[in-house]
Parts: C-alpha cells; structure tokens; sequence
C-alpha cells in the first residue's frame, strides 16, 4: 500500500505562518544587502545565510516531506513584497535552498530527524553560498585574509542559522503546533 503523501490543511497554513514570519527576515536581509556589501562585504555570506529558516523550521515543527520547499515558496513571496527588487533571488533562493534541504531529507527517506541532517544540508548550502557570492562580487579582489574570513563566515552563516531554526523548530513543536496525524 502506498503512503499517504497528502498534506493537510493545518500543515499547509502552519507552512504558511512559518514563510510569513521567515519572509520578513528574508525581506529585511534583502534590504541591508546593498549597505553589507558596500561597507563590509565579508559578512554578506552570513547575512544570506537567514534564509535556510524556512526549511529548517518546518522540517523540524512537522517532520514531513515538501514542507521546506512549501514554506520557503511563501517565505519568498512575502520576501519580494518587502524587497521586490531582489524577486528573481528570491525565488532562487527558494527553489535552491528549499531543494537542497528536502534532497538531504529524501536521501534518508524523512526518516531521520537528527540534528546532524539538518547541518549537513546547511554545510552544502553554505559552500554553494560562498562560491556564488565570491564570483558574484567579485571578492577575489580583496586581501587573502579577507577572501578566506569571507568563505568561512559564508559557511558558517547557514550553520548558525540552522542551529536558530532548528531550536525554533523544536519550540514549535513541544508547544502543540505540529501535531501527529490522524487517519
């Protein structure tokens, strides 16, 4: 018998909730983009790091499948309200963040929920973060010791925001808001 891959209304709308709140941040981290990279582009990898909320929080609250890609979806919608310049990233930002972590998630069959999981996708997203914004801005300019602080607080910036989310998560959880389903 197949398992029942339908996701129900209250974890739609608690999807919902979790890309509005994350959204917000996203839309604020679109803002400060410009001025981050202007007076010190080294952090900018840390900056783009908060949008790995969406996912991590919903995986963690509701342990289900599609819920980061779901969420990260509403998240960028509710970001290009807020920063609409940066639309098309985030919509990127969404697809490809959102799919590295339900990738990480599938290659375990959403069967573990261990913290590690949720580092391993934030690891990958982080380099894939640090090479993107390296080229992108050109970064290859800068002093070697500003280069290497760059790649470092680029892959480190998902990681602490995951470690944010995941406790977000785990908070969502024991207050009732993922609850198990019912057949």
């Amino acid at each position: 018998m197949a398992a029942d891959t339908r996701l129900s209304t209250s974890v739609l709308l608690t999807c919902a909730a979790i890309g509005v709140a994350t959204g917000v941040l996203g839309g604020i981290a679109g803002w400060i983009t410009i001025p981050v990279l202007a007076a010190l582009p080294i952090v900018y990898g840390f900056v783009l790091g908060v949008h790995v909320l969406p996912g991590i929080i919903a995986q963690e609250a509701l342990r289900l499948p599609w819920v980061a890609l779901i969420t990260h979806g509403v998240a960028a919608l509710v970001g290009i309200a807020i920063a609409p310049i940066y639309a098309g990233q985030y919509i990127g930002t969404a697809i490809l963040f959102g799919g590295i972590q339900e990738l990480v998630a599938a290659l375990v069959r959403y069967r573990s929920w261990a913290p590690w999981r949720f580092f391993v996708s934030a690891l990958v997203i982080g380099v894939v973060v640090a090479l993107a914004v390296f080229f992108a801005a050109h970064l290859g300019a800068m002093p070697l010791w500003a280069q290497i602080l760059y790649l470092v607080l680029s892959v480190l910036g998902p990681v602490g925001w995951t470690a944010v989310g995941l406790g977000v998560g785990r908070a969502l959880r024991r207050a009732g808001v993922a609850r198990p389903r019912t057949r």
